[in-house]
């Protein structure tokens, strides 16, 4: 887990990362490699084709998960506006529009006084309630109207990450287990909520070496992804966990599923967006962003969205399903 501590030292400087970056195809259509353009971020009131990638650099602040809500055909950016460990009431959680609008900077706002949010990270839509991974607690809100529905406490949760829907209607959450100076406390998890709140662990194990990126596999069971080891490995619904697969840089966080099977995977380490199934090859789809952290995916447009996490920035990147 050595490589966790060096998260810590760069969490102090969030230098800018303005780059767009463009996609390569291949003869037969399919994505490979990605390599970066000389262009800046476009301008957010000027006409966006939809067709390049385009980079948002207003209003985020150590933007960590973004989410596309298919509902409300909006993205949703959580912000954690400061130390992912700090209780300090100051994170939010923004509203982008697919041309790439903010239309709400402060949608959610933990500054008011009515909603708790302190350092929000993964994300999910569930029965038309938002789960929100917050440290140690798991938040809800009205997805429609941003409204608190309550918060959901899990005992002995360290840091917790990301957050995918369940088949039974709740959802699923990593627990990366790090403490404030980023080294593992050994409560690696992957923790169940139920639709009635109720907290049940997957799979709670050491070895989990920092579970981050989550996602169902519609069997009951999950895919994960680790910042500790740079592994993808499943976790079946009786919680056993299969042999990992080493990805081409770790410091991996967010993980996405393709229509077609293809799995998208973010690596700090790598400054990239891998593509690849496990098992199989990974190849970059997207390089050259510094600190990609939990990504999301407009199923809709076929557009990555991709955090930057060190950078203040999200950046919406179309690409060949």
């Amino acid at each position: 887990m050595h490589k966790l501590i060096s998260i810590a030292l760069v969490l102090a400087a969030f230098t800018a990362c303005k780059k767009k970056t463009t996609e390569k195809t291949d003869d037969k259509g399919s994505a490979a490699m990605a390599t970066p353009s000389d262009a800046v971020a476009v301008d957010a009131t000027a006409a966006w084709d939809g067709k390049s990638p385009l980079s948002l650099t207003e209003s985020f602040s150590t933007p960590e998960s973004v989410l596309y809500d298919a509902d409300s055909d909006t993205y949703l950016v959580s912000n954690i506006n400061g130390k992912p460990s700090d209780a300090d009431d100051n994170g939010f959680i923004s509203k982008v529009s697919p041309d790439g609008k903010v239309t709400e900077a402060k949608w959610i706002d933990g500054s008011k006084e009515n909603i708790k949010l302190d350092a929000p990270k993964g994300m999910a839509v569930v029965g038309g309630i938002l789960y929100v991974a917050d440290i140690t607690m798991v938040r809800k809100f009205d997805a429609k109207t941003g409204e608190p529905k309550g918060e959901v406490k899990i005992d002995k949760a360290v840091f917790l990450n990301d957050v995918a829907p369940a088949p039974d209607g709740g959802v699923y959450v990593t627990d990366s287990a790090l403490d404030a100076s980023f080294k593992s406390t050994g409560a690696d998890a992957i923790y169940i909520i139920g639709k009635d709140d109720k907290v049940k662990p997957l799979i709670k194990n050491k070895d989990l070496a920092g579970p981050n990126g989550v996602i169902g596999d519609g069997k009951g069971g999950v895919w994960a992804v680790t910042f500790g080891s740079g592994e993808i490995y499943a976790v079946d619904g009786k919680g056993k966990k299969a042999a990992g697969q080493k990805l081409p840089k770790g410091q991996n966080d967010g993980i996405v599923i393709l229509e077609g099977g293809d799995v998208l995977v973010s690596s700090w380490e790598g400054s990239a967006i891998y593509r690849g199934k496990p098992g199989g090859e990974w190849k970059p789809l997207v390089e050259n962003v510094q600190s990609p952290a939990d990504i999301g995916y407009d199923t809709k447009r076929h557009y990555l969205l991709i955090p930057v996490f060190q950078g203040n920035t999200v950046i919406i990147h179309p690409i060949t399903p």
